[in-house]
Parts: structure tokens; C-alpha cells; sequence
């Protein structure tokens, strides 16, 4: 009786795949729809999100190309609210819509130190316009030499880009270490597997157990927390 139900569920299977629709076709009919695109955008807008530390480099970076930029306009002999504009215009900031109060204070004669202040303060890693704000300030009112005062900003802020670029290389071999060092309770159990001791038996058979699996979960992550945070701070310095 089994090998006939056995055998009928196979007939069936069989005349299903030779007469069904084509799964290279659905799959393209998938691919090809609103609903497929939609997924596809979304997907992508997932993989693609910066985290918060490349967001707030992206922002560094784009400070000391504007910082470079406006020294150009500048020194080509433009006015600082025509250069400020034409600098923002050709830097690819990671969120152009921020801009838009600078680009009106600059064309309008409004206060550009107060715009790229609160840009800065909207920002993660807008250090470098806040620098550019008091040299504005400075430049501005006092009538020193924009200019100079601007590229002496954007060599500061190229330094503090290759201090933070160096540190976060000494870093990674420390933070390599960490993760392999919470593994290796892992590798213990696993070891202890194989040669038979059957330590899940009593991590998940009584309370002792349960107790030393909880405590070790919990001093594993303290590890890797306080690991993290020593780097954070030390990126961060």
C-alpha cells in the first residue's frame, strides 16, 4: 500500500513539472513586476544604508572638500557669499537637502554662520563646518583673509581624517581579537562534543548547569561590550 501512494505522489510530481508553468519564467514574471521592483528597491535601500560611523565620515569628507572648494572660489576672486555658493554646489554632501539654509544665507546675504551651525548640529560629523562657521565669522566681520584662514581649516581637518584613519588600523587587530576570543567557548563545547563528555548535557539538564550558561553568556558579552567601548573611545580621542 505504501509503495502504490509512494508511487502515485511521484506520477503526480512528475505530470506537474512537465505540464506546470516554467520556474525560470515565474521567477522572471517576479523580478519583472511592481511588487518584484519594490522589493528590490527596498532591499537595496536596506543593504545599502549607512551605518552611523561611514554616515558621519561622509560628512567629515565632504567638510574638507567644501573647505578646499571655497579657498579655490576665494582665491579666484569671487565674493564669499557667491564662492560659499558655487563650493556647495560641487561638493557631494551626503544630504544636499541639508544645505539648502546655507545656499539661501549665502545668496541672500543672510547669516551663514548661524546656517552652517545648526547644519552641524543636525549632522553626525559636522566638526568641520563648525570650524568653517567661526572662520566665516571671523573672515566676515573682522576682514581677515577668508581665504588662508580656509585652507588652514581644511589642512586641519585632512590631518584629523589621517589620525583617525591611523588609529582605526592599530584598532582592527585588537577588535579581530576580541571576536575570536568570544568564540572560543564555542570551540569548547564543540571540542567537548567530540570527545564525548556531552557538555550541553549539562549546561541544559539542572540549574548548575543553567547557571554557568547564563554566566558565561553574560561575561562573554561584558567582554565584548567593554572591548568595544576601550575602541570607541580610543577612535573617538
Amino acid at each position: 500500500m505504501t509503495g502504490i501512494l509512494v508511487a502515485a505522489l511521484s506520477t503526480a510530481l512528475a505530470v506537474w513539472l512537465w505540464t506546470g508553468p516554467d520556474v525560470a519564467a515565474l521567477r522572471l514574471n517576479r523580478l519583472t513586476s511592481r511588487e518584484g521592483a519594490f522589493q528590490r528597491q527596498s532591499l537595496r535601500r536596506l543593504l545599502t544604508r549607512p551605518s552611523r560611523a561611514r554616515r558621519a565620515e561622509a560628512w567629515r569628507r565632504a567638510s574638507i572638500e567644501l573647505c578646499q572648494a571655497l579657498s579655490a572660489e576665494l582665491s579666484a576672486g569671487r565674493t564669499p557669499g557667491e564662492a560659499l555658493t558655487r563650493a556647495v554646489t560641487a561638493v557631494d554632501f551626503p544630504d544636499p537637502e541639508a544645505l539648502r539654509p546655507v545656499l539661501a544665507a549665502a545668496r541672500d546675504g543672510g547669516d551663514v554662520r548661524s546656517a552652517l551651525v545648526s547644519v552641524a548640529a543636525a549632522a553626525q560629523g559636522g566638526e568641520g563646518l563648525v570650524r568653517l562657521a567661526a572662520c566665516w565669522d571671523v573672515g566676515v566681520s573682522v576682514g581677515a583673509g577668508l581665504a588662508a584662514v580656509v585652507e588652514r581649516v581644511a589642512g586641519a581637518l585632512r590631518t584629523a581624517k589621517a589620525h583617525r584613519q591611523d588609529v582605526a588600523a592599530q584598532l582592527a587587530g585588537p577588535r579581530t581579537t576580541a571576536r575570536m576570543l568570544a568564540g572560543l567557548p564555542v570551540l569548547g563545547l564543540l571540542m567537548g562534543a567530540a570527545l564525548g563528555m556531552h557538555p550541553l548535557d549539562f549546561l541544559l539538564g539542572g540549574v548548575p548547569g543553567l547557571l554557568c550558561l547564563a554566566t558565561g553568556i553574560a561575561l562573554d558579552a561584558c567582554g565584548l561590550w567593554w572591548t568595544h567601548r576601550m575602541a570607541t573611545r580610543a577612535a573617538e580621542s
